[in-house]
């Protein structure tokens, strides 16, 4: 007999950092999909970038639902967003970055919001690097996602102070 984790509630947050204001609704319609629920966004002028909105929404929902949300932001191209998800029984909290410039990132994140990386991944990061300091360097940023990280924080601190409007997923 084997055991499976039984996946709980969670709970994460959807940040559009950017996108041109003619894919706002269709940006809705895809997060409502995902959601199973209707969403109101508050779409506010982004003032990094002349021209572009930006929203955020915190979220309930099954565990694996920040994976579905970023899979379905995914799909429009010329935006920018992250989608967190809290741990849960049995998975780990999880930040999901997308750039137009970078595509997606994905860290495993600790409850404290630090990015997470694996006994696997660090023994990668040494057998590839085959002692070069700079080399492991270079890995070390690309799985913590600084390039990202760099990229998305002048739209974050643009949206700083913008409303949030919390959802609950319902059954």
């Amino acid at each position: 007999m084997s055991y499976a984790p039984m996946r709980g509630a969670t709970r994460g947050v959807v940040f559009i950092h950017s996108t041109p204001a003619a894919l706002c609704p269709h940006l809705t319609w895809a997060l409502e999909a995902v959601l199973g629920g209707r969403v109101l966004l508050d779409w506010t002028e982004q003032g990094a970038q002349y021209g572009l909105k930006r929203t955020e929404i915190s979220w309930t929902g099954s565990a694996g639902t920040g994976a579905k949300l970023t899979s379905a932001l995914k799909a429009f191209t010329g935006i920018r967003f992250e989608v967190t998800e809290e741990p849960s029984p049995g998975t780990n909290g999880s930040r999901w970055s997308y750039t137009p410039s970078l595509g997606l990132h994905h860290g495993w994140m600790a409850p404290n919001g630090d990015t997470m990386v694996n006994e696997e991944r660090l023994k990668e990061v040494i057998l590839y690097a085959q002692g070069s300091n700079e080399a492991v360097t270079d890995m070390l940023e690309e799985l913590l996602g600084t390039a990202w990280d760099e990229e998305l924080e002048i739209f974050r601190y643009a949206g700083e102070g913008a409303p949030v409007r919390w959802l609950h997923k319902v059954g």
